[in-house]
């Protein structure tokens, strides 16, 4: 479980820190990637819960 909080930390680390590089250099292929990172974040995170409401039973 620790690790799993420790990777999502790190993926909303990368998502923010793409959007920063947009910021200051405008390039959009920044904006996407960060986009592409947060999604598949928050896809893991909503499956990670949904194994843990799973497991807990109902």
């Amino acid at each position: 479980m620790l690790l799993f909080r420790w990777l999502v930390m790190l993926l909303l680390f990368v998502a923010a820190l793409c959007f920063a590089f947009y910021a200051g250099t405008g390039q959009a292929r920044y904006k996407r990637l960060g986009f592409v990172v947060l999604k598949w974040t928050m896809i893991a995170a909503g499956v990670f819960f949904a194994v843990l409401i799973l497991e807990r039973g109902i």
